[in-house]
């Protein structure tokens, strides 16, 4: 057995990369998607749907789980794998993202941030050190050093908050205490390119086990966010995996691939199917509209999900109509479905020598709403 954390690169196809990282709960294989678990759930899912949609790799958050039920509580109960009952590897964010855009008013300083929570305006205060703790409590395979996640445009502003991510990086480094836990770097920037350039270098100076890739899909455009993946891939180790943070629709994952991604999360699919929504390829389907009231068929043709092979359009749409809490089960498990056998048919592509007919074939189909 290949031991913990390392990466081995299998394959590569001009910039897409195939691999499997290595970890106490099994392997990774990549390009993958993670589905986003937010508070120790994957919304409306339960860990046996997970396995059906042959999820691998599942994301918990940092500052939710903190807030409520909190890090000793999931400790006391075990740690993650055994609070969720989920066996395979899991990913906690470190709470960075979260603070910076949900949390009330906050005071940044170089030592860390104070906050005040969401949910009831107590004041708290996260430092590299504390999030590295919380994240030892919660247990999950791979954690993430603390970062401050900027407005993507303001450059100023971003130089400082890059200089304290390298500085919270090295001090997540030096309070980690647990062998069985991955910690990955974060790259930040902005869309600079030379900002960029210079973050991921010095992440991957500090040889983390894995790196990653914030601070986009946070009001950027698309054309800015490939130039930063260019940017950086040139740059990152090829023998570390790279970590795309909540980047999910699948023209994303697709384009992420194109540009050396491995890893890919977001809360998307599920937040789409809470508002009647479900990819078909590279179109949405608003399975809320009346013309789908008497449609006999499945919500996609040739989706091999338990959604499409057991449901049509007309019931989903009633159970959208009454507002029953299956309806947005059953397009999670489609939408889910969709990136994660995109990802898997990605891998196939690379490993076979042929994704960039893979992507091409992709990119031809247009996009709509339908």
């Amino acid at each position: 057995m290949a031991k913990p954390f390392t990466f081995d690169l299998i394959a590569r196809d001009g910039r897409a990369r195939a691999g499997v990282f290595h970890t106490p709960h099994g392997e990774v294989h990549t390009p993958i998607f993670a589905p986003v678990g937010t508070q120790a759930t994957v919304k409306s899912l339960t860990p046996a749907h997970l396995h059906e949609i042959q999820a691998n790799l599942i994301l918990a958050n940092t500052y939710h789980l903190y807030l409520r039920p909190g890090d000793a509580l999931v400790a006391e109960m075990g740690g993650l794998h055994s609070f969720m009952n989920w066996p395979g590897p899991i990913l906690t964010d470190s709470g960075g993202f979260q603070v910076f855009s949900l949390a009330g008013i906050r005071d940044i300083d170089d030592d860390g941030v104070t906050f005040k929570s969401h949910i009831d305006g107590s004041t708290h205060r996260f430092t590299p050190e504390r999030a590295i703790a919380i994240q030892e409590n919660l247990g999950a395979d791979i954690i993430m050093a603390f970062d401050e996640c900027a407005e993507p445009h303001e450059r100023a502003y971003n130089e400082g908050a890059m200089a304290r991510t390298h500085a919270w990086a090295e001090r997540c480094q030096g309070a980690k205490t647990r062998s069985d836990q991955a910690l990955f770097g974060i790259v930040q920037g902005g869309i600079f390119p030379d900002l960029r350039a210079q973050s991921a270098e010095f992440i991957a100076a500090l040889d983390f086990p894995g790196n990653a890739i914030g601070g986009l899909s946070v009001g950027e455009t698309k054309q800015e966010m490939h130039a930063i993946l260019e940017v950086v891939d040139g740059i990152l180790p090829e023998n570390k995996p790279r970590y795309l943070m909540g980047v999910g629709t699948p023209d994303d994952l697709v384009n992420g691939v194109m540009r050396g991604v491995d890893i890919f999360d977001c809360v998307l699919p599920t937040r789409l199917a809470r508002h009647k929504a479900a990819f078909s390829g590279r179109e949405r389907i608003n399975i809320g509209k009346a013309k789908y009231a008497k449609d006999p068929n499945p919500l996609v043709e040739d989706c091999s999900c338990y959604t499409c092979q057991n449901f049509s359009r007309a019931y989903l749409r009633h159970l959208i109509s009454v507002k029953e809490m299956l309806g947005s089960t059953l397009l999670s498990i489609h939408n889910l479905h969709t990136l994660i056998h995109l990802a898997r048919e990605m891998r196939q592509a690379i490993l076979e020598g042929r994704f960039d007919q893979f992507a091409k074939v992709y990119f031809q189909h247009p996009i709509s709403n339908i």
